[in-house]
């Protein structure tokens, strides 16, 4: 069996042993905070697959995915930006540190005050949490490129957009994905936090709602969904990195 097999066989199976010990820890479990994992998993079967996706997953998925698409819109350009001018670096540095110092969820009242409590506010502290992780990895991807690249793009005098293009960004994008990646995690807690705040739907006001309801099981398959979805979430985004940066990956293997 080579490596790659090998790693498969862990990557399947550590998942099954949790789940396995989950089950026979639970099993026969009378307390109502710890139900069974099988009485989990049937509520989880009938709650989520798929009555109420439309009605709560839909709708918490095209908020986290719009915060998180205008967090890389304007954070990517502007670390470009902060990270080749270093005047603007200079001036931006205090009220970016000072930004990033805000808990996400401390704008949560904010939010509410001035853009009500529909989709807008979801969108603006999900956009918030994950704007500082892209912009700061953007930040250190461009200083941290070659600077004998640039040197050699400015001799043969390339121009300024194919120096950006085909140089920086490139030279940056592992940073770039590295912050991305981040944020993307940061934006489901988010999704779920600003759900839980004067709203009527979405999986954080249904496990809240469950949670005041003593509907504990159906508590633990909200639980266990946004651990399904963070998962197959990371899944994807490592798929699209690694093709992404399929060159760079073989830019360091030439390198060895």
């Amino acid at each position: 069996m080579n490596r790659r097999a090998v790693l498969l066989v862990i990557q399947i199976a550590a998942p099954l042993l949790v789940l396995l010990g989950w089950g026979l820890w639970s099993a026969g479990s009378t307390n109502i905070f710890y139900p069974p994992l099988t009485r989990i998993l049937s509520v989880f079967q009938d709650t989520w697959l798929f009555e109420r996706v439309g009605s709560d997953v839909v709708p918490s998925l095209v908020n986290m995915f719009a915060g998180f698409a205008l967090a890389i819109v304007v954070g990517v350009p502007l670390g470009v930006l902060v990270g080749l001018v270093r005047p603007l670096r200079t001036a931006l540095a205090p009220v970016i540190e000072f930004l990033r110092a805000i808990p996400p969820p401390a704008l949560i009242p904010f939010g509410i005050v001035v853009l009500g409590v529909g989709t807008g506010m979801k969108v603006f502290i999900i956009l918030m949490v994950g704007l500082f992780p892209i912009l700061m990895h953007t930040v250190d991807g461009v200083r941290g490129v070659d600077p004998g690249l640039l040197d050699s793009a400015r001799a043969y005098r390339v121009p300024w957009h194919d120096r950006l293009l085909r140089v920086v960004l490139p030279a940056a994008a592992p940073q770039i994905f590295a912050g991305t990646r981040v944020a993307l995690s940061l934006s489901l807690i988010l999704m779920v936090i600003s759900e839980m705040v004067a709203s009527t739907r979405g999986i954080g006001y249904f496990i809240l709602e469950a949670q005041r309801t003593f509907a504990i099981p159906e508590m633990w398959s909200g639980m266990v969904l946004l651990g399904i979805l963070g998962y197959l979430l990371n899944l994807a985004f490592g798929a699209i990195e690694r093709r992404a940066l399929r060159w760079h990956r073989g830019a360091r293997k030439g390198a060895s």
